[in-house]
């Protein structure tokens, strides 16, 4: 029997990607805050600051603050603003081999741009061919994936999405559209009709391998 399309699309909202299957899943402890006093540390192999522009240029750039860090082939900033290196409300572009640690996973693109508000990341938009995230889920060990032509990432909303061929898959199901959401914190997958551009979404459901049978107990010898 066909599934209609808005059936299909319910399904995608209730599908958990990182939830386990057979329970509902405990609601999720809040991550701890992040700290903005944390100390950014930032080296790099080479430095040009344009004095003119008030604009910074580091290859082989690495910036850590407690959990996050982002390394790249080239990172730059521009109008600063404060004595605080342009981590004070700024946008960053980082470009070649990037790649992005946060508490709730791992981002890996082409190119970034990331926004610092009172010195902490709050926001990057990655993209690639494709860009991808990945977290390890905590209750079953396995990786969670999922890629796309462009990835948001909202640390405050503490939530990713996907656009333009997006994917995700929990290591068993999978599901694909033109745009996704993940939110982190409640482990829920939505894809919003309106988003797909007149494609439909479609998901992959792989059923959990079946327990071997018991053996029959041996037949009782007849007197």
């Amino acid at each position: 029997m066909a599934v209609s399309y808005r059936k299909l699309l319910a399904l995608a909202a209730l599908l958990a990607p990182l939830a386990q299957a057979d329970a509902a899943p405990a609601a999720p402890a809040a991550p701890a805050a992040r700290d903005a006093r944390a100390a950014i540390l930032l080296d790099a192999q080479s430095t040009s600051i344009d004095l003119k522009t008030n604009s910074a240029v580091f290859s082989k750039i690495r910036i850590s603050q407690g959990a996050m860090s982002i390394t790249a082939d080239q990172g730059q900033a521009s109008q600063q603003r404060s004595a605080d290196l342009y981590f004070e409300d700024n946008v960053w572009n980082f470009r070649g081999n990037v790649k992005i640690t946060v508490e709730q996973g791992l981002l890996l693109s082409d190119d970034a741009q990331i926004t610092f508000v009172n010195s902490v990341l709050s926001k990057a938009v990655v993209n690639g061919k494709p860009a991808s995230f990945e977290q390890t889920v905590a209750k079953t060990g396995k990786l969670a994936k999922g890629n796309a032509e462009t990835i948001d990432y909202d640390a405050a909303k503490h939530l990713v999405r996907f656009l333009k061929n997006a994917y995700l898959s929990n290591g068993d199901n999978e599901i694909r559209g033109q745009s996704l959401k993940y939110d982190v914190l409640a482990q829920k997958v939505i894809a919003e009709a309106e988003e797909q551009n007149s494609t439909r979404v479609r998901i992959i459901i792989t059923p959990p391998p079946k327990s071997p049978a018991k053996a029959a107990p041996p037949a009782k010898p007849s007197p």
